[in-house]
């Protein structure tokens, strides 16, 4: 099981380590708050030596040690994928590679709107999710079903609250639609949402098609964020008939 980064808790020498960063001439402060975080974040330091794209590779990993959906031998879709480390982990985890003797071979296949630098072992194609023949090409470039959809996309920042909340748990409404056209019974979606209220009806629709549905912070995610995560494990299969009749109510 990974580990958090360990720290230096004995407080002596931890001022000594910390690295300070000074406000040049025309640089504002926050950035300069964001820099010296970066540059203190044992995280951002690990993904450095691990060669990571970044340290959101640490949340997914984080999340499979806990509920063990990226297994030898799954189907992975990454939605969002850029800049790749969520990539990085599914191809190692679900053996894309072939590297794991005895473990059977995965496939990992991640869509974005951008060009993605490739991943060794991962299929990366650039596609919006949201098109109407999107889970159809999906399942082509796959050879079939999924069992696991991930997403860590997140809709452009406004700087409003409330506004970034609402477009976020939308946003993971579409994906979990996407999920439930590709996903094979019995699979998993992963997405990351932000804190705020309006988590319910994203919340009673994954409890409708999965069997368990979960909401984690992992230990990589900033606790000063309000990003978790909604676990969704069991998939129930198309439920096209419930969802007419929910609609309808």
């Amino acid at each position: 099981m990974a580990k958090p980064p360990s720290k230096n808790t004995s407080g002596r020498g931890q001022r000594d380590l910390r690295v300070k960063v000074k406000t040049a001439k025309g640089r504002r402060l926050s950035s300069t708050r964001w820099l010296e975080r970066q540059l203190n974040d044992p995280y951002v330091v690990r993904a450095k030596r691990e060669g990571m794209r970044g340290r959101a590779a640490y949340k997914i990993l984080e999340l499979d040690d806990k509920f063990r959906f990226l297994v030898p031998g799954a189907r992975v879709v990454d939605l969002g994928s850029a800049p790749g480390g969520w990539l990085q982990i599914a191809v190692e985890r679900v053996n894309a590679l072939g590297t794991k003797s005895g473990k059977k071979q995965g496939s990992v296949l991640g869509v974005d709107l951008q060009e993605v630098e490739p991943v060794a072992g991962a299929e990366v194609h650039v596609l919006d999710f949201l098109d109407d023949d999107a889970d159809a090409k999906v399942k082509a470039w796959l050879g079939g079903q999924a069992d696991v959809v991930m997403s860590d996309m997140a809709a452009s920042s406004t700087g409003h609250k409330q506004t970034d909340h609402l477009r976020i748990i939308t946003l993971c409404e579409h994906a979990a639609y996407f999920a439930f056209d590709v996903l094979s019974p019995g699979g998993t979606y992963v997405a990351k949402v932000l804190a705020g209220g309006a988590e319910g009806e994203l919340q009673k629709l994954l409890k409708r098609h999965f069997t368990k549905v979960y909401n984690v912070k992992p230990p990589s995610s900033r606790a000063d964020s309000s990003e978790k995560f909604v676990v969704a494990t069991g998939f129930r299969g198309q439920q096209d008939s419930d969802d007419s009749e929910a609609d309808a109510s």
